[in-house]
């Protein structure tokens, strides 16, 4: 139950200039929750703790909270909601001002204002502030900075308590009003659910619990508008491009509760807008669900990036007939694999030629059939000609193994394109792009899998004409975490040419990670249990003894059998976020032993989760300004519980580097000790450990379980029963996501 008390700041220990979280000590001038006893008990000044746009010292305040006992700082008040009530005598008022609270006002000016009017200084202050002029020192012009500078005060305080009173967390308060300054209630009233678009970690749900609030009917304009972009956003983070106007509809009229006419109409007057683009269905080759016979509604931004990546790679495609004549090409190539000890096999040799031939080319394949060889080989004859070859991968880890793999640098794509802020535009953008175009003659992309649409486009856009472009990747494993399914689209499309990789090497088919992965890939069962082998099955049936086994495996038998670390070197894969089984429940239970709490241990609490120093936590969101994306994984090396951030190391294809997180940015990280399937993508890790239940019915699908064996190394462990393990690989059913990029590739064509 929440206590109210009242009292008056002497100290303020720490305010984040940000997340405007702050610590402080507050003399109480009335009973903690108006009893006496607790007064008794808490003698002299106490300490609070939450969120306060601005907060001085002097200043009175009502606070409405909880007692908390942090382990090293002792009890605390914890302040859920706050009030400013004005001083009331003379020395809270010289505190008050004397605070740095109000700009320009300092120690010697506020004991002269309030000698000159006493108790009334603050009323002489906000209604008659000519009269400043009267005290020695201030002039007209201070003056009036005085009094701009206090009602600038009251107004930041005064938008926080409105943003607060209509269910506005102090976080993101704080981010509202850092975005829209003094015009936030005029914009919030005019239309509320501007923040959807407008401000980082506002979502529709947050914009539409305030418009609610604020009596915004549920048929307004505003909201039906917002409600499609809404859905089209999640539709996006599923995958999908575009969703067919029908369905946009339907799941429009579910989400608001309003019926369909409403909405159709809404959304035949948003095809003017830059936002959304409505395109009616052109003819495809492939009639399938995913080329959707009906209209196609996009954001503007998956339009414009679809019609981009389909007219960059035609013009690329149809710009380079190659560097030398196919015979010359192939004579190199012998050359190579005779005198440098590449051991490049037919189809190898096949696929070099023509990613050396193309302005674009695919080299795909599973595991263990040589797409790094190729890679080799191609890098050496590129070189070999004075021409200049970059390499990317979407991920940190992803680009770390292709540099140790290739033995030159590797980047990520979006340092590639160098993405960063901009002081002058004062936004995020690519720095490399049509007008400042990467200085390469090649471009060879790997774990192409896992490249959203979006960032393909800007990579394309990037390129000088007549840059080969080489895209390197399994087309088997999972689909992007972003919109679109590139890689599948352009070998479907038929414009690209296509080397697939299927002979398995000899030494790695000594792994049975590598000949598992491609028995699961054609609906075989896997080879499990060898003596000496790298690939276990461990049957357990209900969740409960999996659970406990997968806890086992990780904290105890692989480490002591193989020496692994259990926290960098196994990682544990699951194809399900909820259910015992699932990454948020493991994700505790794996926390508890493999990172348990201590006397002496740093620990953050938000949110439900607790973050604790050596936690190994992922990144779930793209975030530009810090430079870290979907998938990252760190490990926190710094906790800091006075400002209540925390700092992550990331691995990067240069080393290391570490981003901070406040309180407010915490949302963006997760425990990762477990993760799902799709999270893993572009990832290695020398051991995986997975379960197999039929409580992950709904998932339990081929490339699934072949995307999770692919990413281990050294060593594979499935822990469940053989029935979901079946169900899997017979189950080829890929799920489909909604895009026309391989119809605009086919179209020159037809």
């Amino acid at each position: 139950m929440l206590e109210t008390l009242q009292g008056i700041v002497e100290r303020v220990t720490y305010h984040h200039p940000t997340s405007y979280y702050a610590v402080a000590r507050l003399m109480p001038t009335s009973p903690p929750g108006g009893g006496r006893r607790q007064a008794r008990t808490q003698p002299g000044a106490i300490t609070i703790v939450g969120y306060f746009p601005t907060l001085g010292v002097g200043e009175a305040l009502r606070l409405m909270g909880e007692w908390v006992v942090h382990p090293e700082y002792g009890r605390q008040f914890k302040v859920q909601a706050h009030e400013l009530l004005a001083p009331t005598t003379a020395e809270g008022i010289e505190r008050y001002l004397a605070s740095g609270a109000v700009r320009g006002v300092g120690p010697v000016t506020a004991r002269r204002i309030v000698q000159a009017f006493g108790v009334d200084a603050l009323t002489v202050v906000e209604s008659s502030p000519e009269r400043l002029t009267e005290i020695e020192g201030i002039g007209s012009v201070r003056a009036e900075t005085i009094v701009r500078a206090m009602a600038e005060h009251r107004d930041t305080r005064d938008i926080m308590i409105f943003l607060q009173s209509h269910g506005v967390t102090p976080g993101f308060a704080g981010r509202i009003y850092r975005h829209y300054g003094r015009q936030t209630v005029g914009v919030i009233r005019e239309n509320p659910y501007r923040l959807a678009d407008e401000v980082h970690g506002i979502g529709f749900r947050t914009a539409d619990r305030l418009a609610s609030s604020l009596g915004v009917e549920t048929t307004s304009p505003y909201r039906v508008r917002a409600g499609l972009r809404y859905v089209l956003g999640e539709a996006s983070a599923e995958g999908h491009v575009y969703l067919p106007r029908e369905a946009l509809v339907e799941q429009t009229c579910s989400t608001l509760g309003i019926d369909a006419l409403q909405v159709d109409n809404v959304l035949t007057a948003m095809a003017d807008d830059a936002g959304v683009v409505i395109e009616e269905a052109p003819h495809s080759p492939w009639p399938s669900e995913d080329d959707s016979p009906s209209a196609a509604v996009y954001l503007g931004h998956l339009y414009e990036a679809e019609r981009g990546v389909a007219a960059c790679l035609t013009t690329l495609v149809s710009e380079c007939s190659g560097l030398d004549d196919p015979e010359a090409i192939r004579a190199e190539i012998g050359h190579l694999t005779a005198g440098e000890g590449l051991q490049l096999g037919p189809e190898q040799a096949d696929a070099v030629e023509l990613a050396f031939t193309s302005g674009v080319a695919v080299i795909t394949g599973g595991p263990g059939t040589g797409k790094t060889t190729c890679v080799n080989c191609l890098l050496r004859l590129i070189e070999g000609r004075g021409l200049r070859a970059v390499l990317a991968a979407p991920t940190g880890r992803a680009a770390k193994r292709l540099a140790e793999a290739t033995g030159r640098e590797a980047r990520t794509i979006h340092r590639l394109l160098e993405y960063a802020y901009s002081p002058d535009t004062l936004t995020l953008h690519f720095g490399r792009d049509a007008d400042d175009p990467l200085d390469a003659q090649a471009v060879i992309v790997d774990e192409m899998s896992m490249v959203d649409l979006p960032l393909l486009n800007h990579l394309l856009q990037a390129l000088r004409p007549g840059t080969r472009l080489v895209l390197v990747g399994d087309a088997d494993q999972l689909p992007p975490v972003g919109p679109g399914n590139a890689l599948r689209d352009i070998i479907r499309s038929g414009m690209v040419p296509v080397a697939t990789l299927t002979h398995i090497f000899r030494q790695a088919r000594e792994s049975l990670i590598v000949v598992n992965a491609h028995r699961v890939n054609r609906g075989e069962m896997p080879l499990v249990n060898a003596k000496d082998g790298d690939f276990f099955f461990v049957p357990r049936d209900a969740p409960e003894a999996i659970l406990k086994e997968i806890i086992a495996l990780c904290s105890e038998r692989l480490p002591g059998k193989l020496g692994l670390d259990p926290v960098s070197d196994i990682q544990v894969i699951t194809p399900m976020r909820r259910t015992l089984i699932g990454v948020d429940h493991l994700n505790q239970e794996l926390q508890k032993v493999l990172n348990p709490r201590r006397s002496d241990d740093q620990e953050l609490t938000q949110g439900g989760t607790t973050y604790r120093l050596h936690d190994k936590v992922m990144q779930i969101r793209n975030d530009y300004e810090k430079g870290v994306f979907n998938g990252d994984i760190g490990q926190i090396v710094m906790v800091d519980l006075e400002s209540g951030e925390l700092m992550v190391s990331f691995p990067d294809a240069a080393g290391t580097r570490e981003v901070r997180y406040d309180r407010s940015d915490l949302e963006e990280v997760v425990l990762a000790y477990a993760i799902s399937v799709h999270k893993s993508q572009g990832s290695e890790y020398p051991a995986v450990v997975m379960p197999m239940s039929t409580q992950h019915y709904v998932m339990l699908q081929r490339n699934l379980l072949y995307t999770g064996i692919t990413r281990a190394r050294r060593l594979v462990t499935l822990v469940g029963t053989h029935k979901a393990m079946a169900i899997a690989v017979r189950n080829s059913r890929v799920d489909q996501r909604f895009s026309r990029l391989a119809t605009r590739l086919a179209a020159p064509r037809r």
